[in-house]
């Protein structure tokens, strides 16, 4: 496993895996023992998936020491501002039977959220929290809440996958140190990517799959990125790319799939705005 240090100093792994949309507990917990198993170490989850008690059992009866996890966990919109915050994270802890989470984050940017990010600032002070962040922060929001904090964010968890690699914004997060992290690194399979001929055409070379080929060039640009299958097959698939490197031709041929615009959302759409904050209510 690749890691990249945060802007505290703080080694988070380069690729984990994510449980979003997988509501179901019993299987929730099986897929992320059978994660730890294959050798993830980083686990993403939120608030808002409804499976921290899940990812906390698998944890609990995995055999990895806790100091080598690295628990990601995200504060829902509803939980917004400094009171509401603060006693959704002790709650996430409590549900997932942890001391401390590694890397908490900002699910949206709607809400409270300054209020959040200091509650947050406070938990990191206390050692509740290694490492805090944002998701789902446009340029001009992550640069006004890095301007306006004592802390900047360490992690910004944006969509991002071979049809929008985030390449403008990501030179933003490079200028203000925030880590860049990959949620739908495959897309959800959008655009045809798992039969893509041009990632194909590169898979080919190095006797890699279509999925393999797409995390890898997010990896080499330093993305951090979090695959999710329920399949433990390929979930060993998906964290078996640290054994190729793309070449220059192979990264250029891959960076005309950009797009430059999401397949899921934007922030700056009235109606998405309204559907996401309606969701507190």
């Amino acid at each position: 496993m690749e890691f990249v240090e945060l802007n505290n100093g703080v080694k988070m792994p380069i690729l984990g895996y994510g449980v979003f949309q997988i509501a179901d507990q019993e299987e929730c917990e099986r897929c992320v023992l059978d994660a730890i198993e294959v050798g993830y170490r980083l686990i993403d989850t939120a608030q808002a998936y409804g499976n921290e008690v899940a990812v906390g059992k698998a944890i609990k009866k995995c055999s990895i020491p806790r100091e080598e996890l690295f628990i990601t966990t995200k504060v829902w919109i509803a939980n917004a501002g400094y009171e509401k915050a603060k006693a959704s994270i002790e709650e996430s802890l409590r549900k997932m039977q942890l001391d401390y989470l590694d890397l908490v984050l900002i699910h949206q940017p709607f809400n409270d959220y300054y209020g959040t990010y200091r509650a947050m600032e406070d938990l990191y002070k206390e050692g509740k929290i290694r490492a805090i962040g944002v998701s789902n922060f446009y340029p001009d929001r992550l640069i006004d809440i890095t301007k306006f904090n004592k802390i900047a964010p360490a992690v910004n968890q944006v969509e991002t996958h071979v049809f929008n690699q985030q390449v403008k914004p990501q030179e933003i997060m490079k200028k203000y140190g925030v880590q860049i992290q990959a949620w739908a690194p495959f897309a959800e399979g959008k655009n045809n990517l798992f039969a893509n001929e041009t990632l194909k055409e590169v898979g080919d070379k190095y006797n890699k799959s279509v999925a393999q080929v797409a995390l890898r060039y997010l990896v080499q640009r330093g993305v951090s990125v979090l695959p999710k299958s329920v399949s433990k097959e390929r979930m060993i698939q998906n964290i078996d790319v640290f054994d190729f490197e793309l070449t220059v031709e192979d990264m250029n041929l891959i960076a005309t799939l950009d797009k430059a615009e999401s397949l899921f959302f934007s922030h700056y759409d009235p109606q998405t705005v309204e559907y996401l904050t309606s969701l507190v209510r």
